[in-house]
């Protein structure tokens, strides 16, 4: 087993105003893995190896990654439940998530917000209630979603009418909502082992989640939520014009220009997309103001993350207020519950 070098001290937490705008680096798309995660079965599962020096899984292994990257703020979030029933167990795991989250959070308030968990989401009501208690009681900054829930013939995507008053309610809130492509096994097998769910089949899914919102006209009726696509949306800068035009043929009431635009109100954030050419097609895509700064840690390593952020400063050079406005503050600007410190344990 890899013996995990740390440092001997953790850098000092630093201020995070929450009026100011100064350049903070702001990770907006980072997990945790809570100790009762059977993380290596669920690898097994989905073809993917997480770094085994960033297992077990503590806060202490993320905030010394952070130092070594200048990461000042990270945004946790867990994968979302996206298979199961409706049930009180599947209440009570999604609790547990936040609690644990936000527990995180006040153990280390200058350094760490997350996004909550909701129960599985056909079970609309608990989605509900799990929403307020996250919001306000936990503090969360945001909800994270995966891109459908369900299993084969019986998957939903995110675009579904049943999913309608979870949506009205984050609109309601002005809520921020972190949607990552599900890592449900389907018909179709990965095609290698070099080529697991995680490497070619979540970034696509993302995509077709982006995709059901805006063909449905639920991105536009729901326009108050702002929609953060993990890994740049996957296919979303190539695809969008063939969504646009072939949909409306099937018989999509909007126009090709009104989807265009609808994929244009997306955040796209980073993690593990983020090279010479993706950075060019989404930047002429998107308002540069849409595009944040993710790395995936700790399913991903150090040294990966960093490869992708080095391209992102590369592509960067030379523009500052691009630059910064990626790496943290276009995120600052977005997520809820925003504040000085968190002081409280939460239960």
């Amino acid at each position: 087993m890899r013996t995990r070098m740390l440092p001997k001290k953790i850098r000092p937490l630093r201020f995070f105003p929450s009026t100011s705008m100064a350049f903070r680096r702001i990770d907006i798309h980072h997990h945790y893995f809570p100790p009762d995660l059977a993380k290596e079965k669920i690898n097994a599962d989905v073809g993917w190896i997480t770094p085994q020096e960033n297992l077990p899984w503590s806060p202490r292994v993320s905030l010394c990654a952070m130092d070594e990257m200048s990461i000042d703020y990270a945004v946790l979030s867990f994968p979302a439940i996206s298979s199961g029933s409706v049930s009180d167990e599947n209440r009570a795991v999604a609790r547990a998530r936040n609690v644990f989250a936000a527990n995180v959070c006040s153990s280390h308030p200058h350094r760490f917000g997350f996004f909550a968990t909701l129960p599985f989401l056909d079970d609309v009501e608990g989605c509900l209630q799990e929403i307020a208690y996250a919001f306000d009681h936990l503090q969360a900054q945001g909800v994270s979603f995966a891109s459908s829930y369900g299993e084969g013939s019986a998957a939903q995507y995110l675009g579904d009418n049943r999913y309608d008053p979870i949506w009205d309610e984050l609109d309601r809130r002005g809520a921020t909502a972190f949607i990552h492509g599900s890592q449900t096994p389907s018909s179709t097998p990965f095609p290698n082992a070099f080529l697991g769910l995680p490497i070619c089949e979540v970034p696509n899914e993302t995509f077709k989640a982006a995709a059901h919102l805006v063909v449905t006209s639920k991105k536009r009726k729901f326009s108050n939520i702002k929609f953060i696509l993990a890994h740049m949306g996957g296919t979303v800068p190539y695809l969008a014009p063939r969504v646009a035009i072939l949909s409306r043929h099937m018989g999509c009431p909007l126009t090709p220009e009104e989807i265009i635009e609808d994929f244009k109100t997306f955040y796209y954030e980073t993690a593990l997309s983020a090279y010479e050419s993706t950075l060019a097609a989404i930047d002429v895509f998107v308002p540069s103001d849409h595009i944040l700064f993710g790395t995936d840690f700790p399913a991903v390593s150090k040294g990966m993350a960093e490869w992708f952020t080095k391209n992102i400063e590369k592509y960067c050079e030379g523009d500052k207020d691009k630059l910064e406005g990626v790496m943290g503050n276009n995120a600052w600007k977005i997520l809820n519950n925003v504040s000085e410190t968190r002081t409280t344990g939460m239960t």
